[in-house]
């Protein structure tokens, strides 16, 4: 009997664990450490360190798993066309252990992020209360009837954005330092950076989405068209990002940017011209060089999703956290 309650103990926690979606975690970090090097101001100290945890760990495993949990609790019955293996629809957790479930991350995190606004204090600590604030009240109307965001592309990808990318930057940035300028450019960046992306991976649920009445793009407009849009939309960030870095005295990082422009339109190319079968034209050195860990779907529009945003995803990161840190050492200086 203790053998089997401990096996019991150790499934109920992994599934919780799973509710809160850990790989959704890591999509916040870049941002949150883009606000960080662009402040200038983190100090190689015990404190700064504490404060520095204490914010992945608002923003990841409690931000973004409140959100993931919320999200599987109001879409069971998408869920279990969709995905029935999650917690939920597989029976390994009922719908009230599901709201222990973010009931618990989302005070912790209120509590967690309330001590931190107290302890910066003034404008700071309002604007990081703020920003984390807003970024729970949207990751819970995201899915949560009445507004339901997620109904809609034109709402939910901007709520999207709003939280991932946007709310992330200002609030790491003012965990630090008062907010700067530029800081807000690379936060507008990222936010229509994730407003393309989740544009793209609704078409993981696009069977699911038209059977419920989910009007994401990819069922109004067709898979081709939906790639076009959101590569339309990246790479004018991009185009965007390469003008601001010339404008903040960033020359060679300019030149950076605009190469890559360049490959992420010679991978965009086939993948628009046909977004069934393109993928197979990168897909041997994904499978060796990554294996899952970019994950892979029986959806082949989203599979080609999954293999762009590899390309995507590091060309951006890489040049945003280059500009961030090169931004945070003009302010060291002053």
């Amino acid at each position: 009997m203790s053998s089997n309650f401990r096996s019991g103990f150790i499934d109920k926690i992994k599934a919780h664990l799973e509710l809160l979606d850990p790989v959704t975690w890591i999509s916040v970090f870049p941002c949150l450490a883009g606000g960080v090097m662009a402040s200038g101001a983190m100090q190689p100290s015990i404190h700064d360190y504490l404060l520095l945890s204490a914010l992945f760990i608002i923003y990841g495993p409690l931000g973004t798993g409140f959100s993931q949990s919320v999200n599987d609790y109001y879409d069971l019955e998408l869920d279990m066309v969709n995905e029935p293996s999650r917690p939920i629809p597989s029976g390994r957790l009922s719908k009230k252990e599901a709201i222990w479930n973010w009931s618990l991350v989302l005070c912790a995190a209120v509590l967690l992020g309330t001590w931190i606004s107290i302890h910066i204090g003034g404008q700071r600590g309002m604007v990081f209360a703020g920003t984390l604030l807003t970024g729970l009240f949207v990751g819970y109307i995201y899915s949560a009837p009445p507004l339901k965001l997620k109904k809609n592309i034109f709402l939910s990808a901007p709520a999207v954005g709003l939280s991932y990318g946007f709310i992330t930057y200002l609030s790491a940035n003012a965990l630090f330092s008062d907010i700067r300028t530029e800081v807000i450019g690379l936060a507008c960046l990222n936010f229509f950076m994730a407003v393309a992306l989740i544009i793209m991976n609704d078409f993981k649920s696009k069977e699911g989405d038209a059977k419920g009445g989910m009007k994401s793009l990819a069922v109004m407009i067709g898979s081709k068209n939906t790639f076009l849009v959101a590569f339309v939309i990246i790479d004018l960030v991009f185009a965007s990002f390469a003008i601001l870095a010339w404008s903040w005295g960033f020359h060679i990082l300019m030149y950076v940017i605009l190469a890559s422009l360049a490959v992420n339109v010679f991978v965009q190319i086939p993948i628009y011209s046909d977004p069934k079968n393109s993928v197979s034209f990168m897909q041997h050195a994904v499978d060796d060089g990554f294996g899952n860990a970019i994950g892979k779907s029986d959806v082949q529009e989203h599979n080609a999703f999954l293999r762009f945003q590899l390309v995507n995803n590091f060309l951006f990161f890489i040049n945003q956290l280059v500009a961030a840190g090169l931004i945070g050492i003009k302010y060291l200086s002053l």
